[in-house]
């Protein structure tokens, strides 16, 4: 019930900003009723493109779902700058900065906020298209069978925004690192699995040059979780839920979303993990390997310095996408975005590599990361 009551706040709030900002585009458009009508008209059909994108994508084909975000998507970026511009304008005005007349059909300040959001949002779009490559070097006492290549990446969020020609790209970009090991933190996946099986994206996964472990993240529940391990497989990725595996002398630990209410607590995954290995290993010399924890969301980072994790992986943030929700993810977490350490546990928060939502990037980047592990004294 209360839920439901949250989620009914939010839909009232979100209604009270459009028809705040559509207010104030009706007073800035220079002209009468007919023309204030078109261009506000303009906005809320464009605000209707954008929620039908989002509700109604399993009622059209592919295709209609494809144009809709395209063209629906954008409408987040001018919404959220307009919204800021106006409250701002609103400020100047009742402190005494701005005379009230600057608001009120003034074809130059019109024109010129769609300019600013038009470039705006070419700008973030630039920024969105390319792709950082950050490369991170970790020298560890662990045995090593030979220094490893390796390649992290999350937040991938195939469907329909991001789709088949784009992750061709990106298999590229992570190849050309010519990696022993790629690492996916979760997300790989948005809500709705329908483009990604339609077009077969699980092909493309299996052109990567070196083995592959996912975990899931928030979305992979969002949709139909049967259906995402059964496209990990197909695809030639190992999904590690609640689990590890053992690989170049490596133990790579994946761990359960927290969307996920059956996920285990950490301490325990690791007694499990422990208590396995230990039964595999009886009668040899103990060993403990470089340990590589992938858990999508950022919380409790302690947990992983407490457990003698080397190294932790994760995304979710995105780091805000766009200025200045970075400011509000950066508030959240202890780290949203970047290298950490805490005591010897070292940690990479990644902004990601796809994205949500419009293809927009201000004030964050897409990216992945190439780790180069080596043992202590090598090169």
């Amino acid at each position: 019930m209360a839920r439901h009551g949250l989620v009914f706040f939010l839909l009232a709030l979100l209604l009270a900003m459009i028809v705040y900002e559509g207010w104030h585009l009706w007073k800035i458009v220079p002209g009468g009723w007919p023309v204030k009508l078109g261009f506000t008209g303009l906005f809320i059909c464009w605000f209707c493109v954008f929620v039908a994108g989002l509700a109604f994508t399993e009622r059209f084909s592919v295709r209609t779902t494809v144009w809709l975000s395209e063209i629906g998507m954008p409408w987040m970026i001018a919404f959220v700058y307009l919204l800021l511009l106006f409250a701002l304008a609103d400020l100047a005005l009742l402190c005494r900065f701005l005379p009230r007349a600057i608001l009120e059909n003034n074809a130059v300040v019109c024109f010129s906020l769609v300019g600013f959001i038009a470039v705006l949002t070419w700008a973030g779009n630039l920024q969105y298209r390319h792709k950082s490559r950050e490369e991170l070097t970790i020298q560890t006492d662990k045995v090593l069978e030979r220094p490893l290549t390796i390649v992290f990446a999350s937040d991938l969020h195939l469907g329909y925004q991001n789709r088949r020609a784009e992750l061709a790209r990106w298999i590229d970009l992570i190849n050309a690192a010519h990696p022993d090991l790629v690492l996916l933190g979760g997300d790989v996946l948005d809500r709705s699995l329908r483009p990604v099986l339609e077009g077969n994206y699980a092909a493309e996964f299996r052109r990567l040059s070196a083995p592959a472990y996912a975990v899931c993240g928030n979305h992979e529940y969002y949709g139909d979780p049967e259906k995402a391990r059964q496209f990990f497989a197909d695809a030639g990725i190992t999904l590690l839920q609640d689990e590890a595996v053992d690989i170049f002398s490596l133990r790579i630990i994946g761990r359960e979303d927290r969307t996920n209410p059956a996920r285990k607590p950490l301490s325990a995954l690791l007694g499990e993990i422990k208590e396995a290995t230990s039964d595999l290993s009886a009668g040899m010399p103990p060993a403990k390997p470089f340990t590589i924890l992938l858990d999508h969301q950022p919380f409790h980072l302690e947990e992983a310095e407490a457990a003698g994790i080397d190294f932790q992986f994760s995304g979710h943030t995105h780091r805000g996408q766009i200025w200045p929700a970075n400011w509000v993810t950066d508030a959240m977490y202890e780290k949203s975005w970047g290298s950490h350490t805490r005591g010897h546990t070292r940690y990479y928060i990644s902004s990601g590599l796809g994205i949500w939502g419009p293809k927009v990037r201000l004030g964050s980047r897409s990216e992945y990361l190439v780790l180069h592990l080596t043992h202590t004294g090598q090169n």
